[in-house]
């Protein structure tokens, strides 16, 4: 009896401590301690978040800016891509610790006036010691097609599965016609009566005539080559188209010789000045 009795007062004394402590004033701040803690823990999530995906925006942004400086350097901008994966790796090359993996690689673009698809795989093979990456396939399909010399470089790109090649020779085979096309927009301009562009500024084609002498005429054919190692280099040529009397007259091979002699004349004084000389010559001479 004695001893239940010493149980119940044991108990009742713990209920009483424990009514005692739920009514004792909590010690001034201490809540709001508690909530600085909770949201000091909310905020420092937050910041860590935030931090990662600022350094994420930034490293977005950056490399944004570096392609939009190869594009403006090099004029050829990418507009589409898409890559695929496929792991080659063969349980005996597993075994020696040799890993491939196929990239099937998909992009679109244009360099300036021209555009272009390219669809390429890349063989990577990585052991302990070195990785390794070629092209096995390359596919170019370009637009428009009017342009002969890029169609047979095309070829030879495919062929070598020389990508670097393409784009390089590409950069500087637009970079001709571009220059080519301002210089016979400045000649038609500046002689409007004598030269003509039968294609337009854009062709390789420019008419020099005589405004005294009807059928007497000069035509600069400029093209844009690419040789077997892509470098570009321009051609031009010159080609006479005269009247049977003046050919008749011409005891001296003027007209005959005057295309070797124009070529002379591009290795002296280069495009501009030679085509220059030669459309004066033809023309402004005949109104003194």
């Amino acid at each position: 009896m004695d001893a239940r009795r010493a149980e119940v007062r044991a108990l009742e004394a713990e209920i009483a401590a424990l009514r005692r402590a739920c009514e004792e004033p909590r010690a001034p701040g201490e809540d709001t301690s508690r909530a600085r803690k909770s949201l000091q823990e909310i905020h420092q999530s937050d910041t860590g978040e935030w931090a990662a995906s600022k350094d994420l925006r930034g490293h977005l942004g950056h490399l944004e800016s570096e392609l939009l400086f190869l594009s403006t350097l090099t004029g050829i901008n990418i507009i589409n891509y898409s890559m695929k994966t496929e792991d080659l790796t063969s349980t005996e090359n597993t075994e020696k610790s040799i890993k491939k993996v196929l990239q099937r690689h998909r992009l679109s673009g244009n360099c300036h006036m021209i555009t272009f698809q390219l669809e390429f795989q890349i063989l990577e093979i990585q052991n302990k010691e070195s990785l390794s990456s070629v092209i096995t396939d390359l596919n170019i399909i370009m637009e428009p097609t009017e342009y002969s010399e890029l169609s047979e470089f095309v070829s030879r790109a495919e062929d070598r599965r020389d990508l670097l090649m393409f784009f390089r020779s590409l950069h500087f085979f637009v970079e001709w016609c571009e220059y080519r096309k301002c210089t016979f927009e400045h000649f038609k301009e500046k002689y409007s009566e004598a030269v003509r562009l039968p294609e337009g500024a854009a062709s390789s084609c420019m008419v020099v005539q005589s405004p005294r002498q009807p059928g007497f005429e000069l035509v600069i054919v400029w093209r844009i080559q690419i040789d077997e190692e892509g470098k570009v280099l321009p051609k031009l040529d010159l080609l006479t188209k005269v009247p049977q009397q003046a050919l008749e007259l011409d005891k001296n091979r003027v007209l005959e010789t005057a295309p070797l002699g124009f070529r002379a004349l591009l290795g002296v004084l280069g495009i501009e000045a030679a085509l220059e000389s030669l459309i004066t010559s033809l023309c402004v001479g005949e109104n003194h």
